[in-house]
């Protein structure tokens, strides 16, 4: 018998077969992704599942994210990695190119991926509808790999992605009816969760996390802030909101947070939750 070791690197998953008793270890550590509620939700009650987490506490997300040596030499030991894909994260090809037989799984494919002048857009997750996905996904390629337990992964990625659909709707009826649908985010992280919602962002603050906005940029969000109806930012809490309460202070916006779901509370029900303050914050906001 083989005891399947997930371990989990924020918006990615690693899978290792060990057998029982084996003498190959992995230590666990704290990064409290969302993300990982989705591999639990698949996993859970399974025999001889182990989720563990590959990486420690960090405050942005993937964007922020170097592979260090021992998660290298961890994956030597792996079998299959699942990661978001979609080029969200940029080490992966290094990946590909030093474990020539790890098996490399994109939980983003099949989901149309949304570009602009940048580029792809790689935060399918943000929308309900696309984390549906990925969940079956995960169930079907966890399916494959360990087909003694097919059955308890699609009954559990069934009951998940059902929790799902509920709150997806229940989100529809808190902002399809809201007066405003002109929003100014952080980042790039909201074009999913916007179509979905029929929002329309008419502004970005910073467009690479981190990189504060020129002077120039500054001055044009200032200009579509003070177009708007409702006067609102959405700053993030993975990072700084110094240049949001900059641009509130000129405007009278106010700022508010609206969370991506990288990082958060360590539970089967982190991303549901999260995504259930984003409707509540909505509606406040674009009231």
């Amino acid at each position: 018998m083989k005891k399947l070791l997930l371990v989990v690197l924020s918006l990615m998953t690693m899978m290792v077969f060990t057998a029982c008793g084996s003498e190959k270890t992995s230590t666990s550590q704290e990064d409290k992704a969302n993300s990982e509620d989705k591999i639990k939700n698949v996993t859970k009650g399974i025999d001889g599942v182990v989720v563990e987490n590959m990486t420690k506490p960090q405050t942005g997300g993937l964007h922020d994210y170097q592979m260090t040596p021992a998660d290298m030499k961890k994956l030597e030991n792996a079998d299959v990695f699942i990661a978001n894909g979609a080029g969200m994260e940029s080490f992966l090809q290094d990946v590909i190119d030093n474990q020539k037989n790890l098996k490399v799984v994109e939980a983003a494919k099949g989901i149309e991926l949304l570009a602009d002048e940048h580029g792809e857009n790689p935060h399918v997750w943000v929308s309900v509808s696309n984390c549906m996905t990925q969940v079956q996904t995960i169930a079907d390629e966890l399916s494959k790999l360990d087909p003694e337990h097919a059955d308890a992964y699609q009954k559990n990625a069934k009951e998940y992605i059902a929790k799902l659909e509920d709150l997806k709707q229940d989100m529809h009826n808190q902002i399809d009816n809201l007066p405003h649908k002109d929003i100014v985010t952080f980042h790039e992280a909201f074009p999913y969760f916007a179509k979905e919602f029929n929002l329309n962002i008419v502004g970005v603050i910073e467009r690479e996390p981190g990189t504060a906005p020129t002077p120039s940029e500054l001055d044009e969000i200032i200009a579509q802030v003070n177009d708007l109806q409702a006067k609102a930012l959405f700053a993030e809490p993975q990072y700084s909101s110094t240049a949001a309460k900059t641009i509130a202070n000129e405007t009278g916006a106010k700022v508010y947070t609206l969370d991506p779901v990288v990082t958060g509370e360590n539970d089967l029900d982190a991303y549901i939750e999260a995504m259930k303050q984003n409707a509540l914050t909505l509606q406040e906001a674009l009231k």
